[in-house]
């Protein structure tokens, strides 16, 4: 393995293992699809034109690779942020437990979205990539983006109590 390609994976392999995760939902499987993803890179780094970052171009891959386990293995569901690190914590159990449970309400609303609406939250909300970049990685417009994200908010809506939809209000476009 070349060293470019090692602090390539050094660089952009956690960022691509987390967004694999917010699609497949299995720590496992995400290690494969980015292993996948840097072995396609790999192969056929000269196709990458910079035309945007490097970063951009592996969520892309990323994203696709994940698209494609999900079309193979559409039965599997498993819940998101299992693993959420809080760290040392100096909050009552109560809240602990009312956050975990708020949180589980929301991923479970979430995981109900048909998958074209759930990227584009995950890639907003939690990758925090803006419009334009979104429509990069989906490689579609950014007014697709924008309607995927009003219609995911109100599906959402209907889904959740006023209090669980104040985390996804709508505060873009």
């Amino acid at each position: 393995m070349s060293e470019h390609l090692a602090n390539i994976m050094e660089e952009h392999g956690e960022y691509c293992l987390r967004v694999a995760y917010l699609f497949v939902k299995d720590w496992a499987i995400a290690e494969e699809i980015v292993q996948d993803v840097f072995f396609a890179y790999y192969r056929q780094q000269e196709r990458f034109e910079q035309r945007s970052s490097l970063k951009t171009y592996l969520v892309k891959i990323t994203v696709h690779k994940s698209h494609d386990y999900l079309r193979s293995w559409k039965n599997k569901r498993h819940i998101l942020f299992e693993k959420l690190h809080i760290g040392v914590n100096k909050r009552s159990p109560e809240t602990n437990l009312i956050e975990k449970d708020e949180r589980r309400i929301v991923t479970a609303a979430l995981f109900e979205l048909p998958i074209n609406y759930r990227e584009v939250i995950i890639l907003y909300y939690y990758q925090e990539l803006k419009v334009r970049e979104i429509a990069e990685v989906l490689a579609c417009t950014e007014n697709t983006v924008k309607t995927r994200l009003r219609r995911a908010r109100q599906i959402l809506q209907g889904k959740l109590d006023k209090n669980h939809w104040e985390v996804l209000e709508d505060d873009i476009i």
